[in-house]
Parts: structure tokens; sequence; C-alpha cells
């Protein structure tokens, strides 16, 4: 899993309540296991009209977007069915990081385990950065995990609370294997030791 520490790009506005992961990534492309090739269908009912053509009035699909790295949006972001295919659509389309006031916990979770980070903020900070994404190709907004702060395009800084285990996966590219392989050797001692106790195993 790609590490992150710090994060600095284009912030999209999503101004949507209650997102769900079939609106995310739609039940067609959950057909593939693998990670990649999915970005093209993030948000694919509202980024493409009937006939395939790009919808111009969603946002990912005007100019000032098209390489945004977070997404600012609103309450209860990732509700509905539980589907790894959502992050894994976000972070090939090129999202980072997603910002709302509130998440759903299965997508929460496999945000991390994807390497994703979603911050949760209050309503008064969600409507400053929000306001900051609608600036368009200026809505550079900067993301420290270390220092668990978010900056605006005018330097005003927002801190966000994140758990410690989750932060030091995100921060050295831990999924969950990696986090079984950086026990290896002491699973092939155990292994070896095991062996040599019960050969008939």
């Amino acid at each position: 899993m790609e590490t992150f520490t710090k994060l600095t790009g284009v912030a999209a506005p999503l101004k949507i309540t209650n997102v769900d992961t079939d609106m995310i990534i739609p039940k067609q492309y959950l057909k593939t296991i693998k990670r990649t090739g999915l970005g093209s269908g993030l948000f694919a009912e509202m980024r493409y009209n009937e006939d395939g053509s790009e919808n111009a009035d969603f946002v990912l699909n005007q100019p000032a977007y098209r390489k945004a790295q977070i997404l600012v949006a609103e309450d209860n972001f990732g509700c509905g069915s539980s589907r790894e295919h959502a992050p894994w659509a976000l972070l090939d389309f090129g999202i980072r990081c997603v910002i709302s006031t509130s998440f759903a916990d299965i997508f929460y979770n496999n945000c991390f385990k994807n390497g994703i980070l979603p911050i949760v903020v209050s309503k008064a900070d969600l409507a400053k950065l929000m306001d900051d994404a609608e600036r368009g190709a200026n809505a550079t907004v900067s993301i420290d995990l270390e220092s668990q702060e978010i900056r605006g395009p005018d330097g005003g800084v927002i801190s966000f609370d994140v758990d410690a285990f989750r932060k030091h996966c995100l921060m050295n590219g831990l999924d969950d294997i990696g986090l079984t392989m950086v026990k290896a050797k002491s699973i092939d001692t155990f292994e070896s030791a095991t062996a040599a106790a019960r050969p008939w195993l």
C-alpha cells in the first residue's frame, strides 16, 4: 500500500448528502476483483449521460477538478452496501483523501486499508473547506497527516483527529498483509520450532 504522509492537491466540492457506495461505484462495475481500472466508473451515473458522453455539470468533469486528489463531501459519505470497490474506484481516479462531517463505518475502515485518508471535521470547518474547494484551480489544499492538519489556500489551518494505529499504518503503507509481513521473522521462527517439535504435523 502506498504511504500517506503529506498531500497537496486540488480539492473538489461534492455538495451531496448521503453519497452511498452505489453512487461511488455502480453495481455493474463490481464484476472485477482487480483494484485498477475502476476510476472510469467512479460516480458513473452522475459523470456520464445516458449516451455515454460526459455530463459537463458534474464537478469531476470540470477542467479545474479533473485531477482532484481531495474530495470535500457532505454528511454521511460512503453509506449503503459494503463494497471495497468504492475506495478502489476513488483511489484509481486519484482521490487520496475524503473530508466530510461523517462516514459510514465500513467505508471509513475500508479507506484506511486501501491508502485513503478519511477526515472527519465539524460542520463549520466543512463549510470553510467547501468554500475553498469551490475556487476551482485555486482550490489547493494541503494535508499533513503527521501534524494532523489541513491547510487551506489562504493559509488557514484546521486540525483533525485520527486513530493512532490507523495513522501509523497509513504513514508506513501497511495494509493487513503488510502488518502480517512485519512479523515475518517471528512467524518463521514459530513455524520452524513447531516443525521440529511436531514433525508429524
